[in-house]
């Protein structure tokens, strides 16, 4: 009986044999993916910082996957305000940064995105309103943006700026690894996910794995450019380190891809058997 059930479309099959493995051999396989799509992307786009771009870009291609749900469903339901006023702020905090250290494509990405992002606050909180449902998306915002600032003021870049600036920056990373945990909590409870909704969040993570790959690929391949570029000088001829920062950046960028890894599987298996709206299983 278990083999007649056996779908014989390829991915459909694929997606029944990676379900059918225990936990273990379901995180190596998902680690496997994430090495092979590394190399994929080391080989074929030359230029690293492509992917930063890349990735903002899609990130704002969630927002408006996002916005066209609320515009033609009139409807916010399955949609957390809290993570998008997290987005908000970690935005707002890296436009500042941004516009101050470095003004390039990264600022006007980071405005238009916050512009949208501000855009679905204000539908939510007012055209919306009706349709929102606060007792799924009761996360108190401080639980998040009081550890970011915390380890922000312990570990950030210590580069040619003021001390605030340099915090700032660090919150910003820190608080965007996380921004997304209320959503997430708010599918967590829901169990069911519209279709828009779980596009808008794979989007978000894909965005992240790209962005995680930059990063990754800079640590492989810079030899010793993200170092230098997150907070550290050359001396002498001699790359002089400037306490966790670089690290804690790329821990973060991980921390991120893994937090939506899950998600992300259970979408791709809900697309490849033809499901309309995702559903969550109580473990996630």
């Amino acid at each position: 009986m278990g083999s007649a059930r056996r779908p014989k479309n390829p991915i459909q099959a694929l997606v029944w044999r990676i379900q059918r493995q225990n936990p273990r051999v379901k995180a190596a396989l998902l680690a496997l993916a994430a090495v092979i799509g590394i190399v994929f992307l080391r080989y074929v786009v030359k230029d690293h910082d492509t992917l930063f771009v890349a990735s903002e870009c899609v990130h704002a291609l969630g927002i408006v996957i996002l916005i066209y749900k609320l515009q033609k469903e009139k409807n916010c339901a399955g949609v957390s305000l809290r993570s998008q006023e997290l987005t908000a702020i970690f935005l707002l905090v890296r436009l500042y940064c941004s516009t101050f250290m470095e003004q390039n494509i990264h600022t006007f990405l980071d405005t238009a995105t916050l512009l949208v992002t501000a855009w679905v606050i204000y539908m939510i909180r007012t055209n919306l309103k009706a349709t929102y449902v606060q007792e799924l998306d009761n996360m108190p915002l401080y639980y998040v943006l009081a550890p970011c600032a915390v380890l922000a003021i312990l570990v950030h870049p210590l580069i040619r700026y003021h001390l605030i600036n340099r915090v700032l920056w660090a919150f910003c990373v820190y608080l965007e690894a996380v921004s997304v945990l209320p959503q997430l909590r708010v599918m967590q409870k829901a169990k069911l996910i519209e279709p828009f909704t779980a596009l808008y969040v794979f989007a978000l993570g894909v965005a992240r794995f790209i962005n995680c790959a930059h990063w990754l690929l800079q640590l492989i391949d810079g030899r010793g450019y993200l170092f230098y570029t997150l907070g550290t000088q050359l001396k002498h001829r001699s790359l002089i380190p400037y306490g966790l920062w670089p690290a804690m950046v790329v821990v973060a960028e991980i921390v991120q891809t893994f937090i939506l890894a899950d998600f992300c599987y259970y979408y791709v298996k809900s697309v490849a058997e033809g499901q309309m709206m995702i559903r969550l299983p109580s473990s996630v």
